[in-house]
């Protein structure tokens, strides 16, 4: 059983938690205003029919299918991948995410496709994972 002191605790612990997760106004500076975005983030498998994606035919690939999408800028990350293929087997492989900040719309989500349907047409990928979250960005 427990005491009246350990139920208080246990009743306030997550009304605090839930504040600490609470956001605040992001900061600005002078001339720089923040602006909701789409957050969209494509995590590519390195590893098709020939081997493993070199980093030429990678930063190739990034040239001719990304940066005229989205030329402003974009944020790549090397990853350790990890997934379930179709035949139930656990697949781990070296992989690339990358990181693209857009104003919400058609047009930017009909090139994050594109660039999800070349790099699995080039390169034998059963699927490219995207991922979208709105955020404040704050320049």
């Amino acid at each position: 059983m427990r005491s009246p002191r350990i139920a208080r605790a246990l009743t306030i612990v997550p009304i605090v938690a839930l504040a600490a997760c609470a956001t605040a106004e992001p900061p600005s500076t002078p001339g720089s205003p923040c602006a909701t975005v789409v957050v969209a983030r494509l995590y590519f498998g390195m590893q098709y029919s020939k081997g493993t994606v070199g980093e030429g035919e990678w930063r190739a690939f990034v040239e001719r299918s990304v940066t005229p999408r989205f030329p402003d800028g974009l944020t790549i990350y090397e990853a350790a991948g990890q997934w379930r293929d179709a035949q139930g087997r656990i697949v781990r492989e070296p992989s690339r995410v990358i990181e693209i900040m857009h104003p919400d719309g058609p047009a930017p989500r009909e090139s994050i496709a594109a660039i999800a349907a070349a790099y699995k047409r080039e390169y034998g990928q059963e699927s490219v994972l995207v991922v979208r979250q709105r955020a404040d960005a704050c320049f």
